[in-house]
């Protein structure tokens, strides 16, 4: 039974280190939702209890994109030297290319259900497109967890 037990002992400890690592990244992610939504809302809808909407009103696709791009630079600095500190590649922009990549994925898969939301179903409510914004996050998140993992931190 050695075999099989080193073989238990090894699945086990994989298993561990991507749940450290999946605690690690949506410690990160979950910040990052943060400066998005916020910033998203700050935004679009100024701050609570103001008369006026916020600079961006009419603009919710693009003040998607901003927010998103703030908390994907957010995320990089935390996922490069936390999550990923022993696995970040010695090219630091090969490295910031193929995250960014993958963040412009997850950045259009945030925006198109904000645009599927407000203009193909005619929502524009503060909880339709927060609700829109977070199953894109969904959607984003399990892709650049997937993305991460496999394409941009790894060592080199």
């Amino acid at each position: 039974m050695p075999v099989l037990d080193s073989v238990t002992l090894r699945a086990r400890d994989a298993i561990r280190g991507i749940w450290r690592e999946a605690a690690k990244f949506g410690a990160v992610g979950a910040l990052a939702f943060v400066v998005d939504n916020g910033g998203y809302t700050l935004l679009v809808f100024g701050l609570p209890g103001g008369m006026e909407g916020g600079v961006m009103g009419t603009a919710p696709v693009q003040a998607s994109v901003i927010a998103t791009t703030a908390a994907a630079l957010f995320s990089w600095v935390g996922n490069r030297y936390w999550t990923y500190r022993g696995r970040h590649r010695e090219k630091v922009s090969r490295e910031l290319l193929l995250f960014l990549v993958a963040n412009g994925v997850g950045l259009a898969i945030t925006a198109g259900t904000v645009y599927a939301s407000r203009h193909l179903l005619g929502l524009d409510s503060a909880l339709s497109d927060n609700t829109a914004r977070i199953l894109g996050w969904v959607l984003a998140t399990l892709f650049r967890f997937y993305a991460y993992r496999r394409y941009v931190f790894v060592a080199s």
